[in-house]
């Protein structure tokens, strides 16, 4: 695998997300930018500018016609993919910590922090792809305070008005968002922090990833865990790859001890899984810190990591290697 290294941020990256076409490369951190690259070669298209916090969250549409964000400024917004333009911003008491797009592009989920006296909050917003944009609903279509541990992560499901969640406690739930109940959960998903959450291509299964070092596949219908991939470290992320019989996962050691510990021991390497034998088949290095997202190219051609370290690590697949290695076994790449 080639590396292509991107340069674009001064803080640690938060979140990265391919387009549908997986021709842009979205990526987002504590820097308070946004960028967008061609994930062919590396090349910076443009930014999206108009954060006064750092950008927690990013989600692209499927037409790549719209783009939003969420930052700790308390603001949702939707930017036009094209022109780098804010379109329209909601504004709430507490931090966006997760956005994402409904299949068809046609709905936002955000959730907002539980912080200063406000709960954790899960708010749908309808999005009107009339004219430019501009013209959107200040109020959201539907909102409600999941009770007890607070969400930190979510998408929809194919289900209509149902979303999936990830949270605090390690739980993994089903909300309506039209009522606010929760209708299915699986308390013991995971013993620590949901960190991320990625939806198969299909939006059938998805992947969570926990600080209690395990990376989960779960069916989106009834939530029952069909696959688990325990490592040695806590996991920040963790994505599905189309087309491939892999999972990716990254993570490390908390930024605050990386100083203590060298590359190796601090684990900061993306790590291969084989999907459906649950065994470690490779690692890529890189990163000079914690893994924090992972994205993997919707064609299956590539993927990137972005780091605590403030880069962005392109790797695009050799497929004539895949070829000799029908198993798509890896090796450790330096």
């Amino acid at each position: 695998m080639r590396p292509i290294l991107l340069q674009g941020h001064e803080r640690s990256l938060t979140q990265i997300k391919f387009n549908a076409e997986g021709d842009l490369l979205f990526t987002c951190s504590k820097d308070n930018g946004i960028n967008v690259w061609f994930s062919h070669n590396g090349e910076r298209l443009g930014t999206y500018e108009g954060n006064n916090g750092s950008v927690w969250t990013v989600d692209v549409d499927p037409q790549s016609k719209f783009l939003v964000s969420g930052a700790a400024d308390n603001t949702l917004r939707l930017w036009a993919v094209a022109t780098g333009k804010c379109l329209y911003t909601w504004e709430f008491p507490t931090a966006v910590k997760r956005v994402a797009f409904n299949e068809k592009g046609t709905q936002v989920v955000c959730i907002t922090e539980q912080r200063m006296g406000h709960q954790c909050a899960i708010r749908v917003f309808e999005i009107n792809a009339a004219g430019d944009g501009t013209k959107q609903s200040k109020e959201p279509l539907f909102m409600f305070n999941p009770i007890g541990s607070k969400a930190t992560v979510c998408a929809f499901t194919l289900t209509p008005n149902v979303i999936i969640t990830g949270h605090e406690s390690g739980k993994v739930s089903l909300f309506n968002v039209k009522t606010g109940e929760e209708t299915d959960n699986n308390e013991r998903a995971h013993s620590d922090v949901v960190t991320d959450l990625q939806m198969s291509k299909d939006w059938t299964y998805c992947i969570t990833s926990s600080k209690d070092k395990a990376a989960r596949i779960h069916d989106t219908k009834n939530l029952m865990v069909v696959k688990t991939f325990n490592t040695e470290t806590p996991l920040n992320s963790a994505a599905l790859a189309p087309n491939r019989p892999f999972v990716l996962v990254g993570g490390g050691q908390e930024a605050m001890s990386v100083t203590t510990t060298s590359l190796r021991q601090g684990k900061f390497e993306t790590r291969f899984w084989h999907k459906v034998f649950e065994e470690e088949v490779g690692r890529v290095k890189g990163h000079f810190g914690p893994i924090n997202t992972i994205a993997v190219h919707p064609g299956g051609t590539c993927y990137a990591s972005g780091g605590e370290d403030g880069f962005v690590r392109v790797h695009h697949y050799d497929d004539s290697y895949f070829k000799s290695k029908p198993y798509g076994d890896l090796e450790i790449i330096d």
